[in-house]
């Protein structure tokens, strides 16, 4: 399966913004993106885009912020280019603003949704945990990330792989964590049940989709 293999915090470098891809390492000191260049100028510069040319301010033009924002939303659900556009083709063909409707499909991956649920820092260590058949679907093993899952789907970690040290200190972190309103989630049995479809509002992240189907749209 194709996926990006590179440095992690180059991409909140070249979005300008912290997408939270390495969990609680974003959170913490350690975070390069809270690094300010010493030989800066201006000290509230914040992180320079990766490259020679990246401490270079340029003023994005229409074209460059609805690629940016299209940028920032992939990398965000770890999506590729090729995956992510047919996301925005069905989103385009369902009833509703496609904007939203393509957010709220990303939000109905599997690899999401275990995140979401707290099994997980990372989007990208939950997709890692669902391939390596960790978890379950309605007490069926699916490790297939991109699955979307359903109102009344139970998603659960595996009983074998709670016997691993690493996945219990994942378990038991999960009750510190804050559930979108969608997941009812059960840390005691390692297990949440989706009672509704996410919305827009569940999103997190202040995307503005709507440069998204712009630039789809041309």
């Amino acid at each position: 399966m194709a996926r990006y293999t590179g440095p992690v915090c180059k991409l909140c470098r070249r979005e300008g913004v912290k997408l939270f891809l390495k969990g609680d390492r974003c959170t913490s000191g350690k975070c390069p993106f809270d690094r300010i260049d010493p030989n800066s100028r201006n000290r509230n510069a914040g992180p320079a885009a990766p490259g020679q040319h990246g401490a270079a301010k340029k003023k994005l033009q229409e074209y460059g912020r609805q690629l940016r924002e299209k940028e920032k939303v992939r990398r965000v659900y770890g999506v590729l280019e090729r995956q992510f556009y047919n996301y925005y083709e069905k989103a385009d063909r369902m009833p509703g603003m496609t904007g939203e409707n393509l957010l709220i499909l990303l939000e109905r991956r599997l690899d999401n949704a275990v995140y979401r649920m707290g099994f997980g820092e990372s989007r990208t260590q939950s997709r890692q945990l669902t391939l390596h058949d960790h978890i379950r679907v309605n007490g069926k093993k699916v490790n297939i990330p991109s699955y979307s899952i359903r109102v009344g789907d139970v998603i659960s970690v595996a009983e074998n792989a709670l016997e691993k040290d690493s996945i219990k200190a994942l378990v038991e972190a999960m009750g510190s964590k804050n559930a979108p309103k969608w997941l009812e989630v059960d840390a005691a049995k390692a297990s949440a049940k989706v009672i509704a479809l996410p919305t827009r509002e569940d999103v997190g992240f202040d995307f503005n989709e709507q440069l998204i189907v712009e630039l789809y749209s041309k």
